[in-house]
């Protein structure tokens, strides 16, 4: 019960750290007062009723534009991100010595030494299992 309870609020704590930190824009498109789009991370299409365009070549009279576009933009929070530049020249002597012996604890030992290759094995002069009467079942 307790393992669980510890997942859970970690997975809980690190989900509310990402969504902090998570900056995004939504973006929706106006066609008088009916909406045509909503968007998240990129532009709205457009409902194609842009009137900004000239209707004679000798006078430029535009017309009202019937649409708009609403943005929100939601900007994460910047204090948790830190840089190796930001820290002290102890902290990164800390840090990167860290790191080092980090990494080199897990070193994997390829090497298998065995120490009794060279000894063969004692004799047997009497069966100890029989002697103790244990049987393996």
């Amino acid at each position: 019960m307790k393992n669980k309870f510890k997942k859970i609020s970690s997975i809980i704590m690190a989900l509310l750290v990402f969504f902090s930190t998570f900056s995004f824009t939504i973006e929706s498109h106006f066609c008088g007062d009916i909406l045509v789009d909503i968007a998240i991370f990129s532009e709205a299409e457009s409902c194609g009723m842009d009137m900004n365009h000239s209707t004679s070549s000798e006078e430029n009279i535009t017309k009202n534009n019937c649409c708009s576009e609403t943005v929100i933009t939601i900007d994460g929070d910047d204090e948790f991100t830190t840089t190796f530049e930001g820290l002290t020249f102890e902290q990164q002597t800390f840090v990167a010595t860290f790191v080092y012996t980090y990494i080199n604890l897990f070193e994997v030992n390829e090497e298998n030494s065995t120490s009794f290759l060279d000894y063969s094995p004692p004799l047997v002069v009497k069966d100890i299992q029989l002697l103790d009467e244990q049987y393996l079942i």
